[in-house]
């Protein structure tokens, strides 16, 4: 399920719903729809770069990189699909942060769900 973030000081942000609920429930939000008031904004990008912070100095462990080589057959061969690549917290929350720091600057809300 996808869950977009709206703001009129910024465009449009678009996740899977699992990826944002890592943030929001930080915040102590509601995944599935709220607002992050312009008042609230500053303490949201303090939180989430905490978060996005902790995330880098606790690289991938080496037994979550073994899980997703153990699905791909052992031979190498794995049905000519590409490896998977995983994509970091902070890749994920860069977007959300960038519009954050927007709304922010524009003294905007940000809303999603709605």
């Amino acid at each position: 399920m996808l869950i977009t973030f709206k703001s009129k000081a910024a465009a449009e942000v678009t996740m899977y719903k699992e990826h944002a609920r890592r943030a929001l429930e930080l915040l102590n939000k509601d995944v599935n729809c709220g607002v992050l008031t312009f008042e609230e904004t500053a303490n949201a990008i303090k939180v989430i770069e905490a978060a996005v912070a902790e995330s880098r100095a606790h690289p991938v462990s080496e037994d979550v990189v073994r899980d997703i080589d153990v699905h791909h057959n052992e031979n190498g061969d794995d049905n000519e699909h590409e490896k998977p690549e995983p994509v970091s917290f902070s890749a994920r929350m860069y977007p959300l942060l960038e519009m954050l720091h927007a709304a922010n600057k524009a003294r905007c809300d940000v809303i999603w769900g709605v």
